[in-house]
């Protein structure tokens, strides 16, 4: 893939350019938000990773001037300001996906990887379901049969995960390496406790069963009501 950072940090910069170029890409870099927005617009970039805070233009700016132009080119938005009104913010000026500093590099090549492999024009997903379960990815809403449901950091991001795999099976090396960031195992009840504490507060109280133990194999959400 051929990126453009535009990004005014030089050793953010640096640091991302000799990453992905180490994963095989080829990377440019445009240090204000004037020169990104023509390189964006004159060159042709499988994606963007721009910066919101930049001299002379800044990122929101550089996004909204490329939708107006009719330019897709999928867009990554990597800002230190990661609040939720923030994201939200960013993805209506025409950012495909948001992520905040500080960051894991993994995280970072998967999703910009998964951006390439997104049909042009296809909109950022933004809402999960299951059955009569709904969560809100911008505002951090998680409802069941329209009552809300109050998740902790880590169980919102672990059910996140079940929902974009709902109907298949999550194993606890998946879990461990998505949701936790181990790529070890570490020996604890960490994985049955959150599993324990999620599935209290989505299925509880509910008559029907979302979450299941697929014993000697890991977890799944049911989503198919077959």
């Amino acid at each position: 893939m051929r990126i453009l950072i535009i990004e005014d940090d030089m050793e953010a910069a640096g640091w991302l350019e000799k990453g992905l170029s180490e994963a095989g890409h080829i990377a440019d870099h445009a240090s204000d938000g004037e020169t990104g927005l023509h390189m964006a617009s004159n060159e042709t970039y499988d994606v963007l990773i721009v910066d919101r805070m930049l001299p002379k233009l800044d990122g929101l700016g550089i996004l909204k001037s490329l939708r107006e132009q009719g330019n897709n080119t999928p867009a990554l938005i990597l800002s230190a300001l990661g609040e939720v009104d923030e994201k939200v913010e960013g993805l209506r000026a025409g950012a495909d996906d948001y992520l905040a500093k500080p960051y894991a590099f993994s995280e970072l090549l998967a999703r910009i990887e998964g951006l390439a492999r997104r049909p042009s024009g296809e909109p950022q997903q933004t809402k999960l379901s299951a059955r009569d379960l709904e969560m809100d990815l911008l505002t951090r809403k998680v409802t069941r049969d329209g009552k809300e449901i109050i998740l902790q950091p880590r169980e919102f991001k672990l059910l996140e995960y079940l929902l974009r795999n709902a109907d298949n099976v999550v194993t606890r090396t998946m879990l461990l390496e998505n949701v936790w960031d181990y790529h070890f195992d570490p020996q604890t009840n960490v994985i049955d406790v959150h599993i324990s504490r999620l599935r209290g507060k989505i299925d509880k109280d509910f008559n029907t069963q979302l979450l299941e133990t697929v014993r000697g194999a890991g977890y799944m959400i049911r989503a198919d009501k077959s």
